[in-house]
């Protein structure tokens, strides 16, 4: 059976408010992943067959190796349509969150949206929140995806005999790329009768596999070796390994949206290596963080870089250069992964905070 974690309180407000809106517009982060494309694309599609005019809006492309999701065609990308995108924004009585934890994360949008005054409600699972993004929020950072909440919110409001292939294709999508084709942050029993009953909608899992993982163009295929063979630093004294890529070499390799996602898991495949960090030089300095056990990348994102996310799973932005953030993260390691140097953290301990760039060369953001 699972379990009713959700506020009952919280569950019934936001149905309500659901109910009251018609014309509702769906916003997750920039650079969306499939968590933020899944949650958002199954409420599209249960608000859709509730009556509700929907649309989602994303900052930013979709990665091609999500394109075929269902609903995804649907979707308004506000850099390449701006105008559109705030014309929706401004007959929407509505706005909903989902998978973010700061205004910050929509992009240029943020300042647009800081001055409606409509309703916003905020369904997430990141541990980081410096203030409220919704008048009403849906957020449990111990849940490993919002997708896994939106199913939950969708069983509780009593709609699970709506919930249409489609959703639940969404659904599973977003459970299994924020949990690393369920690798980690997955050990939780409910999540799997949670898809126990997506597979009962329908859904064929190994096919979504396929469609997310195995569909690599050629030169995406060959940034994988040059990263493996020439950028991937191996520190065994701190069982870390350390990937770099600069503008010009995804210039190179003729990098599209998505083409690097997954590549921080892959250090973690080498026994001597827990801790995995992925700088790339885009807009700003992207940096991803992945960890075995019970090394809390959340924590080291924070004090670092104002990031965010799961234990195991984090992220950040830097507005400093592609060196200054790795002389950061080298310069750390030994406060948080030197456990064979200091007794102190054999046991577990984690470190006191570290602070050693000025503010305005950080800013947050979440995996």
């Amino acid at each position: 059976m699972i379990s009713k974690i959700i506020d009952e309180d919280l569950i019934q407000k936001a149905h309500r408010l659901l109910q009251k809106c018609n014309n509702i517009v769906l916003i997750t982060h920039e650079h969306p992943d499939g968590d933020a494309l899944g949650s958002a694309l199954a409420m599209y599609d249960y608000l859709s067959g509730e009556g509700k005019r929907v649309n989602v809006l994303i900052p930013d492309e979709i990665p091609s190796f999500l394109q075929w999701m269902p609903g995804a065609a649907s979707i308004v990308v506000y850099n390449q349509n701006p105008e559109i995108a705030r014309s929706l924004l401004g007959q929407a009585e509505l706005i909903m969150f989902l998978d973010l934890n700061s205004l910050e994360r929509v992009g240029a949008m943020a300042s647009f949206i800081s001055q409606l005054t409509v309703h916003k409600v905020l369904i997430d699972h990141h541990n980081h929140q410096e203030k409220p993004l919704g008048h009403l929020e849906i957020r449990l950072p111990q849940i490993a995806s919002t997708s896994e909440l939106v199913f939950r919110y969708i069983c509780r409001v009593g709609a699970f005999e709506k919930l249409s292939k489609d959703c639940a294709v969404c659904i599973y999508t977003g459970m299994m790329t924020d949990t690393g084709a369920f690798t980690y942050n997955s050990q939780s029993e409910e999540m799997y009768l949670i898809i126990n009953q997506l597979i009962l909608k329908g859904i064929d899992k190994d096919e979504i596999y396929k469609k997310v993982y195995g569909t690599y163009t050629e030169s995406r295929m060959r940034l994988m070796g040059y990263v493996l063979y020439e950028k991937m630093e191996v520190l065994p004294e701190f069982q870390t390994a350390i990937i770099t890529l600069s503008r010009e070499e995804l210039d190179r390799f003729e990098h599209q949206a998505g083409d690097t996602e997954g590549f921080v898991n892959l250090p973690l495949n080498m026994s001597n290596v827990r801790f995995s960090v992925f700088l790339r030089e885009e807009d700003e300095i992207r940096i991803s963080l992945r960890s075995e056990g019970d090394l809390s990348t959340t924590k080291i994102a924070a004090d670092l870089f104002r990031g965010g996310g799961h234990t195991n799973a984090s992220g950040a932005t830097f507005r400093g250069s592609l060196a200054e953030a790795l002389q950061i993260i080298k310069e750390a390691l030994p406060k948080y992964l030197g456990a064979q140097k200091d007794e102190s953290t054999a046991s577990g301990e984690m470190p006191a905070d570290l602070s050693t760039e000025p503010e305005d060369k950080k800013t947050e953001s979440s995996e």
